[in-house]
């Protein structure tokens, strides 16, 4: 007998408004995002909008909420948290993010970065909403910094954090350089410059692959 399965529930305004949010920010920028773009992308009238977010700059901070909320998850189940030493968990977080460097711009870019580059000065709770975002990385990421260098008792004047810090600024830094002009392939050569100087901190040696990219 085939089992019976409920039917999955449609997305209500809210979520479709998210929804618009996470690719029409990511494809023209905060300010260039309309209510009206917003609306029309999740199908839904503005009184919808106004009935869910009180303004623009609170569907924004609902976003980032939400884009930490799902990136979160999505990175908390990749497969480099299962390697047994940590620095191979920092390496293989550096592979992931390589890995998912696909698509359009719009696909791999970061929703809270391209909106604190926008709003740091100006709309406080947005830029502290990014700022938690990224800062979630850079906790998860400090925590296994800290027990690779104790393990690899890997020497130098710097921390688990500071090193953590300078994985999300490449990061950002490598989609601003995709958007650009250079694509996924410029972020990308950011990126495996960045596994290099990682594994020279550690001292590890470097596979062949690695030393030519």
């Amino acid at each position: 007998m085939k089992a019976r399965t409920r039917p999955t529930p449609k997305p209500d305004a809210r979520a479709k408004l998210l929804d618009a949010a996470f690719a029409l920010i990511r494809q023209q920028g905060y300010a260039a995002t309309t209510v009206d773009d917003l609306c029309r992308a999740a199908g839904v009238t503005k009184g919808a909008f106004f009935h869910h977010f009180a303004s623009k700059d609170a569907l924004a901070v609902a976003a980032a909420d939400c884009w930490t909320e799902t990136t979160s998850a999505f990175f908390a189940a990749a497969a480099y948290h299962d390697h047994a030493d940590p620095l191979d968990r920092v390496l293989g977080y550096v592979d992931f993010r390589l890995s998912i460097l696909q698509g359009e711009l719009s696909d791999f870019t970061c929703l809270v970065g391209t909106m604190v580059q926008e709003a740091y000065a100006t709309k406080p709770d947005i830029g502290a909403a990014c700022g938690a975002s990224i800062g979630g990385h850079i906790d998860v990421l400090t925590q296994d910094i800290q027990a690779a260098r104790a393990k690899h008792a890997a020497a130098g004047d710097w921390t688990a954090r500071s090193l953590a810090r300078h994985m999300q600024a490449v990061i950002q830094g490598a989609f601003i350089l995709a958007k650009a002009g250079g694509g996924a392939e410029a972020a990308a050569e950011c990126l495996h410059h960045l596994r290099r100087y990682i594994a020279l901190l550690f001292k590890q040696r470097l596979p062949k692959e690695s030393q030519t990219q």
